[in-house]
């Protein structure tokens, strides 16, 4: 499962980072690691973002990033 497939409400665990280069790079410098939980507050119905809550900070990912991160 991928962090677009959660749902609203849920707290995910990350499993693995799919992406590469600078996109995998940008993704791990908001703080999205291997083992970090991760809230979703929020989906944009029809595009982006996608809202979560990542050690205690408010971030907004593109549903293409978040196609990126495997989650349990």
């Amino acid at each position: 499962m991928t962090l677009r497939e959660a749902q609203v409400g849920q707290t995910v665990k990350v499993k693995k980072l799919t992406g590469e280069g600078a996109v995998k790079r940008r993704i791990m410098d908001m703080g999205i690691t291997k083992g970090v939980e991760v809230y979703v507050r929020k989906v944009a119905p029809l595009g982006d973002p996608v809202e979560v809550t990542v050690r205690g900070y408010e971030l907004s990912l593109r549903k293409a990033d978040a196609e990126m991160i495997q989650v349990e």
